[in-house]
């Protein structure tokens, strides 16, 4: 196991460099990061019907595009949410972005998206047994699209979204990592 003391930097001081509501710029040594504000975290949703994956796609300001993702949003970062479970923030979310209410909710665990420049985790949740309860969408200040994408048809969609301009998030390698690594 390596040990983390033994790593430069991991005894310096960190300093907050700028923070916003929610973002944090940081450094520590030599290393400039950022993370979420007053502890906020997120949930990434993975909802799944049979063969079927829900994706939803939105404008994202950073990347300039629209981007297809999994569905998720931020777990304690309106008032009254502070101590808000990961579990029902997924179920929250899902139902607000997508329309669909999922019977059974299963973290998967923790993970980290760009861990050499972001300090963010979030918690991954399998959802099933959905239910469609509305159209989906977002709230008042989201415009978000709903798509119902065969998993076997997944490459294809996310090719067809990126020759549109598209970006694509990293965490959609979760559905295509078994037939990259088979070099199909």
């Amino acid at each position: 196991m390596i040990d983390p003391r033994n790593t430069p930097d991991h005894d310096a001081p960190e300093t907050i460099e700028w923070q916003g509501d929610y973002i944090t710029a940081k450094t520590r040594g030599r290393w400039e990061y950022v993370g979420r504000a007053r502890n906020i975290r997120a949930a990434v949703i993975l909802p799944l019907i049979g063969d079927d994956v829900i994706l939803v796609e939105q404008y994202r300001v950073p990347l300039g595009c629209n981007c297809i993702e999994l569905p998720a949003g931020l777990i304690g970062d309106e008032e009254g949410y502070a101590d808000e479970d990961d579990l029902a923030a997924a179920g929250r979310e899902l139902e607000e972005e997508t329309g669909f209410r999922a019977g059974r909710l299963e973290e998967i665990g923790r993970f980290y998206s760009s861990p050499g420049m972001v300090s963010e985790s979030f918690t991954l949740v399998r959802a099933t047994e959905l239910e469609e309860i509305g159209p989906g969408g977002g709230t008042d200040s989201e415009d978000i699209a709903v798509h119902r994408v065969s998993r076997a048809g997944l490459k294809d969609f996310l090719d067809r979204k990126r020759a549109e301009g598209c970006g694509v998030d990293v965490r959609l390698l979760l559905l295509l990592g078994q037939d990259i690594i088979a070099g199909e």
